[in-house]
């Protein structure tokens, strides 16, 4: 070992996670293992790392949740150690047990603090039994659909549907009266059991306005466990945390007392060793009253804030302990801290996922980014969506929003679709400046109107396009443009027209075209343009002569023929249900089948009434836009 530490250590996850182990290994000079999928072949954390070895194809089932091939991994590398950074395999009681089998050291809790707060409901009444505050509820395991729903009735609506063994509020679902609970449950259960291998569920009472405030505990071997300071993580759409920071805004001293002496509380009920988070819900409106969610048995994604207002290293700190040093730390918070999660995603198509090749990725200077992504990095569908994370830190909490709110605007990310216009709103945001929270309160702002192209933003589309029609450049670029060829004269150039995802037409005018400013674009494989300008993005496709007349008949056909009969995916990803039977007869808006693609679900309906024809089936791969059904009516039959 080094420094009474370890010579080599495997991260047993990708992404950004896994650079951020990396860099401290690198840090306390120790060597550094990443496994990757094929997905992942030439992902940053591969080629960062000292050694790296593939363990399976794309599917995390097959490869980073293959406890055998992580083993296999650390083994014919000399790993001393795995840490399994979070999701994944990070609170596998599998993983913890074939560790130690391995003579391996695994960065984490125990098996006995993994089991119990691995399991919500388990987790509950072990806290209870401790004098920790609950949400009232009840465990659903063994229960029938009859006996929960009579359950329900008496817990009382409205209900919080979760999973059992999971976490990130995967799988959760809000139930407002008896009539929704039986397809909760099935939805709660379908997903659970994609996500985690079991489809037990909870039921706990709904608070209207709860804030998602959490602790940071850290236990070390010698029995010391400590309390690092709170986070709030109150900013969430559909459970899913967005934006976090630390310490909590305008939280009550008394109230922040009794959230750390109840964290450590929790924690040394199972002789906590290592980071671990405790997580309350404190109501908005009594914010005296706090309720112990659940207990994650790793680090946290929001990790970033609590050390840059500590001054600690987690991860470091994860290191010594598992290597059996005791915790010799004095902590305090000193400013504040605001944590961003950019995602490849689409809020104003409902927030669906993006995949794609990053065209460009320039991270903003001044600020911590801890990213998964640079250029030329490809986004699967197969893994989480987020990208990157952008963490602001100042004196106080108002300067941080600001700070926050300019480094995302320096934030470029072409080749995938991402929610940095929704963050910069959410800096900016009466309510969230004024630190009046609650978790319903991004739902306020739905939907999400996408932000037109700027003149600057159209005249840097122009400037790209132009470029790949000049007879110099013969790359590939200009061959990715239809109906354009490379030394055509200047006549014959494209006319500035685009056409956005929404379909409208934009057009720069001629001998007007305005500096491109800090808008910044590039082309894509498919010939489309994807121009950004102060965290607004847009990919829009070149249009010429031919295809400007092509859109002209076109729109005269729809306007005569009205829509179209098909069903078609909002996103690429896989048929995860079908909710119908092939000739069924169904009424517009009635749900045809279910996509998943990074661990969200989307319904696609019937566009009319008619009778169904399904064009797929459950496990099928679809692309984005791609037919999945199609209803006709008795006319059109």
């Amino acid at each position: 070992m080094t420094d009474h530490l370890f010579h080599t250590v495997l991260i047993a996850n990708r992404g950004e996670i896994a650079r951020r182990v990396i860099r401290t290994l690198r840090d306390l000079g120790i060597r550094s293992v990443a496994v990757y999928s094929d997905a992942d072949a030439t992902a940053p954390h591969v080629h960062e790392a000292d050694v790296a070895v593939r363990i399976g194809p794309a599917a995390a089932s097959e490869s980073y949740l293959d406890i055998a091939a992580v083993i296999a991994a650390a083994k014919s590398t000399g790993a001393q150690a795995i840490h399994p950074g979070y999701g994944f395999l990070s609170e596998s009681v599998g993983l913890a047990q074939a560790c130690a089998a391995a003579d391996i050291v695994f960065v984490g809790p125990d098996v006995l603090a993994l089991e119990v707060m691995g399991d919500k409901a388990r987790a509950r009444e072990h806290v209870v039994q401790h004098g920790v505050p609950v949400v009232p509820g009840f465990d659903a395991s063994g229960l029938s659909d009859v006996q929960i729903a009579a359950e329900a009735e008496r817990v009382g609506y409205p209900l919080l549907v979760k999973p059992s063994a999971g976490g990130g509020g995967k799988g959760m679902e809000i139930v407002t009266s008896a009539e929704g609970l039986a397809t909760a449950l099935a939805s709660a259960r379908r997903v659970a059991s994609a996500s985690f291998g079991d489809d037990a569920l909870i039921l706990e009472r709904l608070i209207r306005r709860p804030r998602h405030i959490e602790v940071q505990v850290f236990g070390d071997r010698q029995g010391t466990v400590l309390a690092l300071g709170e986070r709030e993580c109150t900013l969430q759409r559909r459970h899913q945390k967005v934006i976090e920071e630390a310490p909590s805004a305008g939280l009550g001293a008394g109230t922040r007392d009794r959230l750390l002496e109840t964290a450590v509380r929790a924690a040394e009920s199972v002789s906590y060793v290592g980071a671990g988070t405790v997580e309350f819900l404190v109501d908005a409106d009594v914010p005296d009253e706090v309720f112990f969610i659940e207990m994650n048995t790793r680090l946290q994604v929001e990790h970033p804030v609590t050390e840059q207002v500590t001054g600690l290293d987690l991860v470091a700190l994860q290191l010594r302990v598992a290597a059996g040093q005791p915790l010799d730390i004095v902590p305090s918070v000193h400013g504040h801290a605001v944590e961003a999660r950019v995602y490849a995603e689409s809020p104003e198509r409902g927030f669906l996922p993006s995949t794609g090749m990053i065209l460009r990725f320039d991270p903003p200077a001044g600020v911590r980014v801890d990213a998964a992504i640079e250029t030329g990095s490809e986004v699967t569908g197969f893994y989480d969506p987020m990208i990157a994370k952008v963490i602001a830190t100042a004196d106080d909490r108002a300067t941080a929003l600001a700070l926050l709110d300019s480094a995302l605007a320096r934030t470029v990310v072409l080749g995938v679709d991402t929610n940095i216009a929704f963050l910069r709103r959410l800096c900016r945001n009466e309510r969230v400046v004024a630190g009046d929270l609650d978790t319903g309160l991004i739902e306020t702002l739905l939907p999400v109107t996408a932000a037109p192209p700027t003149a600057a933003m159209l005249s840097a589309a122009a400037e790209v396009v132009h470029a790949a029609s000049e007879p110099v450049r013969t790359s590939a670029l200009w061959r990715e443009l239809p109906g354009w060829r490379s030394g055509a004269p200047a006549v014959e150039r494209p006319q500035p027209h685009f056409v956005t995802d929404d379909d409208e037409l934009l057009s720069v005018e001629v001998g007007d075209r305005r500096s491109r400013g800090t808008a910044q674009a590039a082309v894509d494989g498919e010939g489309a343009v994807w121009v950004a300008q102060d965290g607004i993005t847009s990919r829009l496709r070149p249009l010429d002569r031919r295809a400007m007349t092509r859109r002209r008949l076109s729109a005269s056909r729809a306007e005569s023929g009205g829509g179209g009969p098909e069903g078609r995916a909002p996103m690429p990803g896989s048929v995860v249900a079908v909710h119908v039977e092939d000739g069924a007869k169904v009424t517009a808006g009635t749900p045809l089948v279910s996509i998943e693609a990074m661990k969200m679900e989307h319904q696609v309906l019937a566009p009319q009434d008619g009778a169904v024809h399904l064009l797929v089936a459950v496990g099928e791969q679809v692309r984005r836009d791609q037919a999945v059904a199609r209803v006709m009516t008795e006319e059109s039959r």
